[in-house]
């Protein structure tokens, strides 16, 4: 069973998936938006990559604030959501807590030394990374 990771931003929406087994998640791509309001194409590309990789479930970063609280981000999370399960009704679709998931994301690229324009250019993929896999982790306990 194939899991996706999404991690949604106003331009642009990062895409990582699970191996076969569930254990491990690779970055995909990153899919450029014209509009945040604009959900045909990211949605059009996503059945691409559900297809292709016979996807099962969803994980959708969900950008909690520190304290826990949801702002303007986590409403449009939530709308992003909705689109998804009208296009993929047999799909669960899980809203993960991705606070922290950006940070690890880019520490971990400068740590393998990339430069600023190199993370800049693949921060959402990772950052799709890190939410898929700590939800994968929590399926392992």
């Amino acid at each position: 069973m194939r899991i996706l990771g999404l991690d949604l931003g106003d331009k642009t929406v990062g895409v990582a998936v699970s191996d076969a087994f569930g254990w491990t998640a690779q970055g995909l791509e990153i899919i450029r938006r014209n509009n945040p309001s604009e959900h045909k194409q990211s949605l059009g590309r996503l059945a691409e990559i559900i297809d292709e990789y016979g996807v099962e479930e969803i994980v959708l970063g969900y950008p909690k604030n520190l304290d826990n609280s949801e702002g303007e981000r986590c409403e449009k999370t939530k709308a992003y959501k909705v689109y998804l399960e009208k296009r993929f009704p047999k799909i669960p679709v899980i809203l993960w807590d991705e606070r922290f998931s950006t940070v690890a994301a880019n520490n971990s690229m400068m740590e393998a030394g990339l430069n600023h324009d190199k993370r800049k250019s693949v921060i959402d993929k990772m950052a799709a990374v890190f939410i898929l896999q700590g939800y994968l982790d929590s399926k392992g306990k």
